[in-house]
């Protein structure tokens, strides 16, 4: 019992430490069993607030104890605005039926309005059953009772048989019998015909030339209804003007499947023509004062266009794309894939790839192009990506192959600079930053990479152990001017920011000159006096030099004079990310591309380099405005003190005008005149040469 507790502690504990990376925006959160089967959905304002109420059990509803007994992990979609989430909500709770959002649904599911297009005259139905082949479905609708008007209204304006009527299903079944018996005989004669023919390709053969000629084919129909007399009797809804009436050969499968086009553009949203044809009945009832009659079709236009707002989660297009969005590490990319159909996110496909800016990016969508459109069967007719891959025609070809469209349909690849589209992109890329952020924090890939880089700087560098704290230094300077350095640490792989530090150099120089300064820092930070100070902590494990193998000789030097040989020493290059070692003559160490140890010694680099240049600006900035207010006559400490804090700041300062500096009556009148020529002439210097510009 003690065990089990303990467990399940355990597990909450691990879900709300992943709950941390979870950010503080509007989505949908999807709740895992062990088995990985969503068992909840649900939608926020707020994911990780509303995610923790879960595991914190300050969600009060019954089931929550339950649930959250169950829960094992969880998946999260960000998205726009809480609208999106709400039908995103709607869509995902369609596709995943959770157990827990049992009270969520309406019935069974979600409804649906269907046309049973594999039928000669397809019938229009509401239905909630699962999707079968054949059947064209339009949907889900979150209100039943809308889904039901719309088949209605859809009737009105376009007369088709409902799958309701009796002889509708009478005539459907006789037909389908008539047709296969004339396909079962054209099929013998093809099998005469040709001996090697299978039967499955003669029957595919057959039903393909029975409706292969138009006329033909709506005689045969014609002929096969109007053998039964009692089939001659329009069924009530063709009396009413809801049917067309095919149950009594009034119109010809050809006539009907325009039809059945119609209210196929109808369903899909395009409700224009339909709506317009509407206003004429309505304007023509009400010229005949049938005001009764003008009401109706008043509210048929009021139902058409309160459904004008389909459901969909981000697209106002009927569109059908898949949205690839990507988020790359140094050596790991997080990958997010929107199934967008009909202009609805009806699924989400997230990965993770064990490459990332380590190659180039045309290569890494290359990549997961290929395995992923080599295991799904849901092409799209879109593919839209931030950036067009290299090889475009030739995966649109093989990817329109693969769509393999009976009505020639082509797949083709988008790259959209602005608009809904690139909002798309750009919401896929931010729940690929989100996939790799869970991934991280569920696998402690971190923790991991950090130990891998740290074994394998070991060996790469030929040291004793593990570099466990390593000390990086970097130069900044602008002509041999405010010229500093920087000493960052890391500790266990991680920057241990309390043991950076920073330096002035003193040594005079009249020009840049790299390696007299880092020959200064080195002989200042190894001093017995420093090596013995514990704010700077103990030995390093390896120290890295960023300027390559002259730095790395100016280190050997000193240390030489200091007489200390038992610390790792290693010049970093720019340019190719070479590592320069005294004991390898023969030529520097090469870290291969995208390893943990590679990104790691960057890392470093880089943190060392960003810290030096912050001191040097911050140095550059006090020293030009001390020099600058030292060359007004009558200024001394207490009046600059002064000004700087009437005026906040020397930014402030140097921008004000004259009025402005007298009204301060920090200064006398001839001293604020001084101060204005000076900082003016510092002005315009300023507009020739601006020194923030030249290389660092």
């Amino acid at each position: 019992m003690n065990t089990s507790l303990s467990t399940h502690e355990a597990k909450l504990q691990r879900i709300k430490k992943e709950l941390e990376s979870v950010p503080t925006l509007p989505g949908v959160y999807l709740w895992k069993d062990a088995a990985g089967n969503v068992i909840y959905v649900g939608k926020a304002k707020q994911l990780r607030a509303r995610m923790r109420q879960y595991v914190n059990y300050q969600d009060e509803r019954a089931k929550i104890p339950l649930l959250v007994d169950q829960i094992d992990s969880f998946d999260y979609i960000v998205v726009e605005n809480e609208h999106e989430s709400l039908v995103l909500e709607k869509n995902l709770i369609n596709q995943y039926s959770p157990w827990f959002n049992a009270d969520f649904k309406d019935d069974k599911s979600y409804p649906f309005i269907a046309l049973t297009k594999g039928d000669v005259f397809p019938a229009i139905k509401y239905t909630r059953e699962k999707h079968v082949e054949g059947t064209r479905y339009f949907g889900p609708y979150t209100d039943s009772r809308a889904a039901r008007e719309m088949v209605d209204i859809a009737r009105r304006v376009v007369p088709l048989c409902a799958s309701a009527c009796a002889e509708w299903r009478g005539m459907n079944r006789k037909l389908d019998r008539v047709c296969q018996t004339r396909i079962d005989e054209l099929a013998n004669e093809l099998l005469a015909q040709d001996k090697t023919l299978t039967k499955t390709e003669a029957q595919r053969r057959a039903r393909a030339a029975l409706k292969a000629d138009a006329k033909a084919f709506d005689d045969f129909v014609e002929a096969s209804i109007v053998q039964d007399n009692d089939a001659l009797r329009p069924c009530f809804d063709a009396h009413v003007g809801l049917g067309p009436g095919a149950c009594c050969a009034r119109i010809t499968p050809s006539e009907y499947a325009e039809s059945v086009k119609r209210i196929e553009r109808f369903l899909s949203g395009q409700h224009r023509e339909f709506v317009e044809e509407l206003q004429l009945d309505m304007q023509e009832a009400a010229s005949e004062l049938d005001f009764e009659r003008a009401g109706r079709i008043k509210s048929r236009i009021d139902t058409i266009n309160s459904l004008t707002d389909k459901q969909h989660a981000v697209s106002t297009r009927n569109l059908n794309a898949d949205v690839i969005g990507m988020y790359r590490e140094e050596t790991v990319t997080g990958v997010q894939v929107f199934m967008v159909r009909e202009g609805r996110i009806i699924n989400s496909n997230e990965f993770v790839l064990n490459r990332g800016k380590d190659i180039p990016d045309e290569d890494l969508l290359h990549m997961f192009l290929l395995r992923y459109y080599d295991t799904t069967t849901s092409i799209p007719h879109e593919v839209i990506v931030e950036t067009l891959p290299e090889d475009e025609e030739a995966m649109e070809e093989w990817l329109t192959e693969r769509l393999a469209s009976p009505y020639g349909a082509k797949v083709h690849f988008t790259a959209p600079q602005k608009g809904e589209k690139a909002d798309l992109v750009h919401m896929a890329q931010t729940n690929a930053k989100h996939t790799l952020m869970r991934y991280k924090v569920r696998t402690n890939y971190d923790d991991k990479r950090i130990n891998q880089a740290l074994l394998q700087l070991e060996s790469a560098l030929a040291l004793d152990e593990p570099p466990l704290r390593i000390e990086c230094f970097d130069i900044s300077t602008i002509h041999g001017s405010y010229t500093v350095a920087s000493m960052v640490v890391f500790t266990n792989g991680k920057p241990d920011k309390n043991q950076y530090r920073r330096f002035k150099i003193k040594t005079p120089l009249d020009e840049a000159n790299d390696f007299l300064s880092m020959q200064e820092v080195l002989g200042r930070r190894y001093s017995p006096e420093r090596m013995a100070d514990e704010r700077f902590g103990k030995k390093p494990d390896l120290i890295i030099l960023d300027g390559g193998k002259p730095q790395l000789s100016a280190a050997l030097k000193m240390f030489e004079e200091l007489g200390i040989d038992d610390i790792a020493l290693a010049g970093l290059a720019k340019r190719d990310e070479e590592l320069f070692v005294p004991w390898q003559e023969s030529g520097p160490v090469v870290l291969p591309s995208g390893s943990a140890s590679l990104y790691l010694v960057k890392q470093v680099r880089d943190e060392a380099h960003r810290f030096a240049i912050t001191f040097h600006r911050e140095l550059r900035g006090k020293g030009m405005t001390a020099s600058i207010l030292d060359e007004v006559v009558g200024l001394g400490p207490v009046r600059k003190k002064a000004l700087l804090k009437a005026f906040k700041s020397f930014r402030n300062l140097k921008a004000a005008s004259l009025e402005e500096i007298k009204a301060a009556r920090v200064v006398p009148e001839e001293v604020a005149e001084e101060l204005y020529r000076v900082l003016q002439q510092y002005n315009n210097e300023q507009e020739k040469f601006n020194p923030s510009k030249q290389g660092e």
